[in-house]
């Protein structure tokens, strides 16, 4: 963990110098989807994908300075799929998240630093037992500015050997987003007794929040 964090820091000091099976019976009412952004606020955005939109939605909405997430599908050519055309493996969507946050209080550069620990971006298209290029580990940047940030940070993890892998993190330029059906926004809050939550998101969640303490939203 030390190591990975000591490369992760490093390139960021260099360039600046599972298909899951959770039932839909709400179990929680916490909402940390969206919050008010204040009027006149400049916001950014990033689209991140780490498997499950379930696990990638449960890490980054608890960060400081992340006002609305959104899990969806980016990446593909089949407009407007479901969730049911997205598993198939054949729309060449990725599950994944879109963030709005504030960049004065969290950075892009600190907004990679989480994708980067919150899975594992050397395995081609599956984290753990959710397999399928849905799954695919990828970066779907913005403008030149994130797809800089993101090829250098790959870069500089692959030389660091941060991995025992290479990196196989897709990082392609962002065209259009779907959103999900309702039903998986807020997922793990709304769902977190269920089978795949209690086993397989929230142990992520909570090393998450043990390494990242100082980036959390106050509870």
């Amino acid at each position: 963990m030390t190591g990975f964090l000591t490369a992760v820091t490093t390139a960021m000091i260099a360039f600046v110098s599972l298909t899951g099976s959770c039932d839909q019976n709400n179990t929680q009412t916490i909402n940390m989807n969206e919050t008010k952004i204040p009027a006149g606020l400049q916001t950014d955005t990033a689209t991140f994908a780490t498997g499950c939109f379930w696990c990638t939605e449960a890490i980054f909405q608890r960060l400081k300075g992340v006002y609305k997430t959104t899990s969806g599908y980016s990446g593909g050519t089949v407009p407007n799929p479901s969730y049911e055309d997205v598993c198939t493996g054949n729309t060449g969507h990725a599950e994944c998240l879109q963030i709005v946050y504030d960049p004065k209080v969290i950075s892009y550069d600190e907004l990679l630093e989480v994708f980067w620990e919150c899975h594992d971006p050397t395995s081609l298209n599956r984290q753990g037992n959710d397999a399928g290029t849905q799954y695919r580990s990828a970066i779907f940047y913005h403008n030149e500015e994130q797809k800089a940030r993101a090829e250098h940070y790959k870069a500089e993890l692959d030389k660091s050997k941060a991995y025992d892998k290479p990196i196989v993190t897709e990082i392609k330029a962002y065209t259009k987003f779907y959103p999900a059906e309702n039903y998986h926004q807020n997922y793990f809050n709304t769902h977190g007794s269920q089978p795949y939550c209690s086993f397989v998101i929230r142990p992520k969640v909570d090393k998450f929040e043990k390494v990242f303490k100082n980036k959390l939203k106050p509870q």
